[in-house]
C-alpha cells in the first residue's frame, strides 16, 4: 500500500503532511511512502531526509497521484478551492484522501470530491474522545496558533509584557485578555503568562474555569445562563443574538481595560460570533492590540478583516490567516503525527479496512463510492440547494 504526499498548493501554505521521522514510522508499519520533490522544503525538511527515512521521491505531482493508494494533505480540496481544483482530475475511484477539507463550510466541494470516486476523510471531524486524542489535528494547530498570536501581539504592543524593577523605576506589566479558553486560548494564556503579562480570560463554558486558573490567569465570571453552551463533543454551541448582545455588554469593561485582546471563539461549521464591537475597540487605550484568531470564520471583532490589520483610534485589530503555517516545522511535525495515528487506525495488516461501527472512522468519513455520506455534510447540501 502506497501513501502519497504532494506539495501543498494553497497560497502561503508552508506545512507538509508528513515529516521524515513519521515516514519511518509508516514504513515500519509496512506502508510505502511517496513524496513529491520539494514538498517539505518550506517547512524545513530536505528531500534527502525523506529518502534516508525510507520514502521514495516523485519527480512530479502527477506521479504521486498516479502511484498512491492514499493521498495525505494538509489542505485537500475544500480547504484549497482554487489550486485544489487542479488535482480533481488526478484522483481516481477507490483512492483515499485524508486532510483538512472544510466539509461543513464547503459542502458543495465535498460533492465534487465525491464525484471523483475517492474515499475522503476530513481531519476536522475527528471526534473529541480520549482514544482519538493522538489524531486531533484541530487541537494541534490551535496550539500553534495560540502561541503565535501572543508573539504577534507582543511584537506590535508599544509596551513590554513583564513587570520590571529597574533603576529608572518600576515598569508595570501588560494586561492580556483572552476570549475563548479552548486549546488556542489556553496556549495563548500560557504563553502570555510566560512572557510576564497579567492575564484574564473568559469562556462561555464554565467547565474550563479550573483550566484557566491552573495556568495562573484570572477567570472572568459573567452573570449569563450558559447551561446549553457546550455540545457533547466539548465544542462551544452557537447561541442566539440576544445572548451575544448581553455578553458583549458584560465584556465591555474587561476588553477596554486590556492592552492586548486575543479572541478564539468559534463554532464548528458556523460563522464566528461577534464578541467585540467597534465601540469597544475605540474605547481601548491607543496602542492596544486585538488579535482575532477567528478571522477565517468572519471574526469575533466587528472590525476584523481577514488577512489585514485595521486601525481604529490608535488600536490595531489583526485578522491573521493560517497562523500554523508561520511555524511550519513544528506545525508539520504535530500534524504528521496526527495523520499517522489516524491512518494506522484505518489500516490493518497493510490494507485499508473501514469499520463503520467505529466512531472515529464513521464520524470522519465524508465521501465514499461516489456519494457524500457524512450526515452533517449531506444536511448542509440540502440547505444549500
Amino acid at each position: 500500500m502506497t501513501v502519497g504526499v504532494p506539495k501543498e498548493t494553497f497560497p502561503g501554505e508552508r506545512r507538509v503532511a508528513l515529516t521524515p521521522i513519521v515516514v519511518e514510522r509508516l514504513a515500519k508499519a509496512g506502508l510505502a511512502v511517496l513524496i513529491e520533490q520539494g514538498a517539505g522544503l518550506a517547512a524545513g525538511f530536505q528531500d534527502e531526509e525523506y529518502g534516508q527515512r525510507g520514502a521514495r521521491l516523485a519527480s512530479s505531482r502527477a506521479e504521486v497521484f498516479a502511484d498512491a493508494d492514499v493521498i495525505l494533505q494538509v489542505r485537500g480540496y475544500g480547504a484549497n478551492l482554487q489550486a485544489g481544483r487542479e488535482d480533481l482530475h488526478l484522483l481516481r475511484r477507490g483512492q483515499v484522501v485524508i486532510g483538512f477539507l472544510e466539509p461543513l463550510s464547503q459542502p458543495a466541494a465535498m460533492q465534487e470530491l465525491a464525484a471523483t470516486g475517492v474515499t475522503a476523510f476530513a481531519m476536522e471531524l475527528i471526534p473529541r474522545i480520549t482514544r482519538a486524542q493522538p489524531m486531533d489535528a484541530l487541537s494541534s494547530m490551535a496550539t500553534v496558533a495560540g502561541y503565535k498570536a501572543v508573539l504577534i501581539a507582543a511584537n506590535l504592543l508599544p509596551k513590554m509584557f513583564p513587570m520590571l524593577m529597574t533603576a529608572a523605576g518600576t515598569v508595570n506589566p501588560a494586561h492580556v485578555f483572552v476570549l475563548g479558553a479552548g486549546v488556542a486560548g489556553l496556549q495563548a494564556i500560557a504563553t502570555a503568562k510566560r512572557l510576564g503579562a497579567v492575564v484574564e480570560a473568559y469562556d462561555i463554558r464554565p467547565a474550563v474555569k479550573e483550566q484557566v486558573q491552573s495556568l495562573g490567569a484570572k477567570f472572568l465570571d459573567l452573570p449569563l445562563e450558559v447551561s446549553q453552551a457546550e455540545d457533547r463533543g466539548g465544542y462551544a454551541r452557537a447561541m442566539d443574538e440576544a445572548f451575544y448582545e448581553r455578553q458583549r455588554q458584560l465584556l465591555h469593561r474587561a476588553v477596554t481595560h486590556a492592552d492586548v485582546v486575543i479572541t478564539t471563539a468559534a463554532v464548528p461549521g458556523r460563522k464566528a460570533p461577534v464578541l467585540i464591537t467597534r465601540a469597544m475597540v475605540e474605547a481601548m487605550r491607543p496602542g492596544s492590540v486585538v488579535v482575532d484568531l477567528a478571522a477565517e470564520r468572519g471574526g469575533n471583532c466587528e472590525l476584523t478583516r481577514p488577512g489585514e490589520i485595521v486601525e481604529a483610534n490608535g488600536v490595531k485589530v489583526l485578522g491573521p490567516m493560517n497562523l500554523p503555517s508561520e511555524l511550519p516545522y513544528h506545525a508539520s511535525q504535530m500534524y504528521a503525527r496526527n495523520l499517522a495515528a489516524f491512518l494506522l487506525h484505518l489500516v490493518k495488516g497493510g490494507e485499508l479496512k473501514l469499520d463503520m461501527e467505529d466512531e472515529i472512522t464513521r464520524e470522519t468519513l465524508v465521501a465514499r463510492d461516489g456519494e457524500v455520506v457524512h450526515p452533517q455534510v449531506r444536511a448542509a447540501l440540502q440547505v444549500a440547494t
